[in-house]
C-alpha cells in the first residue's frame, strides 16, 4: 500500500475528537479501529464507481454493499468511522440506559418481594467505563481494517467536491461515476443567552464524563432529553428538563408522550415546558439557569447544562457549491430517488432526510445503491415503511400517521386500542402502563399507522410495521398465533377487536338463528 501515512498520535486524535475522552486502554482501542493512529491512506484508482463522503450508518452501508456488488468503492471520513450511531448516539446511549434500568429495577424491587439491602447504588465511573468498553468491542464492525478487506478504498481525511465528478481528501483527487454525500448532522447551537460562554455538554461530549454531574439542567424534551434525563436521574442526578413547548416528545401520540411524563416524574425529573426567557451564566460552582416556566420564574444552580435537542445537517465545507448540489438549512436537496441536484450524485441519512433514525439511514442507502449503481434503478425513498422508537422506559414507537396527521390528510381512520393493563405478560411483569393503538383506513382492515408504549414497544412495532410494508391487514394479524404470554399479545387483542367490528347486527341474528335450527 502507498500513499501518506498520518503518524498521528493517539493523544492529537483524542484533542480532535471529544468523542473519545477519556484516552483510556478502551477508546484506544476504539480509535485503533475507527480512526487507527497509523492509518495510510491509498493511492486513488482513476475513477470509482462510487465514492462516499461521510462514514456514519448510510456511508458504511453503502460502501460495503458497492464494494460486494462488484463496484470499485472509496469511503472518506473526516472523523470516526461509524458516525454518530457507533460513538456518540445509539451504542453508547442504550448502554448508558441499560445501566439506568438496572438501577430503578434494584430501586423497585421491593415490590416484587425482593429486599434489597441498604447502601446499594450506582457507581457511575464503572457505568461509563462499561460503556466505553462496550463501544469498543462493537467497533471492528465498522473499522477502517474491516472496510479495506472489504476492497474498499478507505481514506481518513476531509473530503471536499471540487468539481461535478472529483472529490479531494488529503491531497488526493478522487474521480467518480456516481457519489454518496453522507454526512450526517449534529447538535444543532442554540440561541441562549450566555450558553456558549457557559460551555455544555452535547451528545458529543457527555459520554466522556467520569464524575456523575449532582445537578443536571437538559435543555429539550425531545427523545434524546427525555432519554438522557431520565437515565441520569437514575443514575442519582438531580434533573431539571427544560422544553420550550408544552409536555414531552412534542412529535409523539399526546396520550403516549403522557405515559413518558409519569414515567420521568416517577424517576425524579422535573419538568419545566413552556419555557421562556432562557439565560445561562457560569458561577464559581457550576451554572446558573434563569428560565419562566406557566408564569412562574425559576432560578436554577447545576453542575452542568446537557443540550438534548435540535440538529442541523453537516454541509459546511464540503464544497457542494463546485459540485452543483443545492442545499439549505435542513439540508442536502433530493428527489425521491435520493438524487441531488447533480444526478451524479446521491444523498442519504441525516443530511438529507427528517427520519434521523441509524435503521432510516440504512435503508435509504439501500435505496441509493439500487438506483445508482444500476441504470434501471428505480428505488423510491417514499415506498420505505420506516418506524422509530423512543428508548425511554417505558419505550415509545410508531409507524405510519398519527391520528393527527391522519386528519391533516383527509384520511379517514378507526382506531383499535388495547391497554397493556388487559394483558397477562403485562400484568406479570408489573408493567401496566402503556398501550398498543393501531389506525386502519375507515371500512377496512388496512393498517395505516400505529403507536406502542411499553417497556417492549420497540420489539411490539416491528410486527406492526411488517404488516404495514406487506400489506397485512389486521385481520391476518388477529389470525397469527401469538406466544402466550407475551406482551406482544396486546397486538393480536387490538386485532381481535378489530374482527368483532365484522360481526354486525345482521350477521349475529343471522348467526343466532342458524345456530339455533342446528341445536
Amino acid at each position: 500500500m502507498s500513499g501518506v501515512q498520518s503518524h498521528v498520535s493517539a493523544e492529537a486524535l483524542a484533542a480532535r475528537f471529544p468523542e473519545v475522552n477519556p484516552l483510556d486502554r478502551h477508546n484506544r482501542a476504539l480509535l485503533d479501529n475507527v480512526h487507527p493512529p497509523d492509518w495510510v491512506n491509498p493511492e486513488p484508482a482513476p475513477r470509482y464507481n462510487l465514492v462516499v463522503v461521510g462514514a456514519g450508518p448510510a456511508g458504511l452501508v453503502a460502501a460495503a454493499g458497492g464494494a460486494a456488488l462488484g463496484a470499485r468503492v472509496a469511503l472518506v471520513e473526516r472523523k470516526l468511522l461509524g458516525g454518530d450511531c457507533l460513538n456518540v448516539g445509539c451504542v453508547p446511549s442504550k448502554a448508558l440506559l441499560r445501566s439506568a434500568r438496572a438501577a430503578a429495577d434494584v430501586r423497585d424491587a421491593a415490590r416484587f418481594g425482593v429486599v434489597v439491602p441498604p447502601g446499594t447504588h450506582v457507581d457511575f465511573p464503572a457505568v461509563m467505563e462499561r460503556l466505553r468498553r462496550l463501544r469498543a468491542e462493537l467497533s471492528p464492525h465498522d473499522s477502517a481494517r474491516r472496510f479495506r478487506e472489504l476492497g474498499v478504498d478507505v481514506f481518513l481525511g476531509t473530503g471536499r467536491f471540487t468539481g461535478p465528478d472529483t472529490v479531494e481528501v488529503a491531497g488526493k483527487t478522487l474521480r467518480f461515476a456516481r457519489a454518496l454525500v453522507a454526512t450526517g448532522g449534529r447538535t444543532a447551537e442554540l440561541p441562549v443567552p450566555g450558553l456558549a460562554e457557559s460551555g455544555y455538554l452535547t451528545n458529543e461530549t457527555v459520554f466522556g464524563l467520569t464524575e456523575l454531574p449532582r445537578r443536571l439542567a437538559v435543555l429539550g424534551a425531545g427523545p434524546i432529553g427525555c432519554e438522557l434525563a431520565q437515565a441520569f436521574a437514575r443514575c442519582g442526578s438531580a434533573v431539571h428538563l427544560i422544553e420550550v413547548r408544552h409536555g414531552v416528545l412534542p412529535r409523539e401520540d399526546r396520550e403516549a408522550a403522557e405515559v413518558v411524563r409519569r414515567a420521568l416524574a416517577h424517576d425524579g425529573v422535573r419538568l419545566l415546558c413552556c419555557a421562556r426567557d432562557l439565560g445561562v451564566r457560569r458561577e464559581a460552582d457550576g451554572k446558573r439557569l434563569t428560565l419562566e416556566s406557566h408564569g412562574e420564574r425559576h432560578d436554577l444552580a447545576v453542575d452542568e447544562v446537557l443540550v438534548g435537542g435540535g440538529r442541523t445537517p453537516n454541509v459546511d465545507g464540503l464544497g457542494l457549491e463546485a459540485a452543483g448540489v443545492q442545499y439549505d438549512r435542513s439540508g442536502v436537496r433530493v428527489d425521491d430517488r435520493l438524487r441531488t441536484t447533480n444526478k451524479r450524485i446521491y444523498a442519504a441519512g441525516d443530511v438529507c432526510s427528517k427520519y434521523q433514525f441509524t435503521h432510516a439511514a440504512d435503508a435509504l442507502a439501500r435505496v441509493v445503491l439500487r438506483n445508482a449503481l444500476f441504470p434501471l434503478g428505480r428505488g423510491k425513498a417514499s415506498a420505505l415503511t420506516i418506524p422509530w422508537c423512543t428508548y425511554t422506559d417505558p419505550e415509545v414507537a410508531h409507524v405510519g400517521l398519527g391520528e393527527k396527521e391522519a386528519a391533516d390528510r383527509g384520511v379517514p381512520l378507526q382506531t383499535f386500542r388495547e391497554d397493556l393493563a388487559g394483558v397477562d405478560r403485562a400484568v406479570l411483569d408489573g408493567e401496566t402502563d402503556g398501550f398498543v393503538k393501531v389506525h386502519v383506513r375507515a371500512g377496512t382492515d388496512r393498517i395505516v399507522g400505529a403507536t406502542a408504549v411499553g417497556r417492549h414497544a420497540g420489539e411490539m412495532i416491528a410486527e406492526l410495521t411488517l404488516a404495514m410494508a406487506g400489506r397485512l391487514g389486521l385481520g391476518v394479524l388477529a389470525g397469527t398465533i401469538h406466544p402466550y404470554p407475551t406482551q406482544v399479545e396486546a397486538v393480536r387483542k387490538a386485532a381481535d377487536a378489530y374482527n368483532r367490528t365484522r360481526l354486525t347486527p345482521l350477521a349475529r341474528w343471522l348467526f343466532a338463528k342458524w345456530l339455533a335450527w342446528t341445536r
